[in-house]
């Protein structure tokens, strides 16, 4: 595969065993291509620079900048990468810190290969992973949060009714194909709705976009 033209990842772990088994992993599924690794979270700004990824596969715990910092960092920048964070540490406010940094997904080390294949391909493609077990949990986390419900409710007041459904319809794991499908538009218009939803609500993508619903209870 033409690594131009293949889906770029940067990996970031600690465990050289880990960064080496993913590499291998991705590599060997067509078109996927490992540009960098990165051994800490402080590494990730000059790889992202040297090599410009499509894709940073995250670790979280790592000895001097943690995947929180670093997937906020990263987010920040402009024309940033996806994030996907993959962890052994799947405690909720793990997950919420990682979401709310900007990551596009969150998936634990244990995931079999191919959805972890899958999943670098639907985020790339601008398509938000989170287990459904995860996404549940966010969901009944949600409801106990007051402030937080709050904060979306207000939030999605600002949004149009047609920004409305689509932003449910995030919150609900579909892709712009399926939103498209449902609400009886082109998949370029749902692009359009989603990029109009995150400027008029200073979100980062669409995985933020999920977490706002989720707060305010639509999903």
């Amino acid at each position: 595969m033409n690594e131009d033209k293949a889906i770029r990842v940067l990996v970031v772990d600690d465990d050289a065993l880990v960064r080496a088994s993913l590499e291998m992993m991705l590599d060997g599924a067509n078109g996927i291509a490992v540009v960098a690794q990165a051994a800490d979270g402080d590494e990730v700004p000059a790889a992202v620079d040297a090599h410009f990824p499509d894709v940073v596969l995250m670790d979280l715990r790592m000895p001097r900048v943690d995947g929180i910092v670093a997937t906020r960092r990263v987010r920040a920048r402009t024309n940033p990468p996806e994030v996907v964070v993959l962890t052994t540490f799947d405690t909720d406010e793990n997950v919420l810190h990682a979401l709310r940094a900007g990551a596009s997904g969150f998936l634990l080390k244990d995931t079999p290969p191919a959805q972890i294949v899958d999943a670098v391909r639907r985020v790339a493609a601008g398509d938000p992973i989170l287990s459904p077990g995860i996404t549940r949990r966010l969901m009944d986390r949600a409801a106990t949060q007051a402030d937080a419900h709050t904060i979306a409710q207000e939030a999605l007041t600002r949004l149009s009714p047609r920004e409305y459904d689509v932003v449910l319809a995030v919150a609900q794991g579909k892709s712009n194909a399926q939103i498209g499908s449902e609400l009886f538009m082109s998949v370029a218009t749902v692009k359009a709705h989603i990029s109009h939803i995150l400027t008029k609500l200073e979100l980062g993508n669409r995985t933020q976009i999920a977490l706002l619903a989720h707060d305010v209870g639509l999903a």
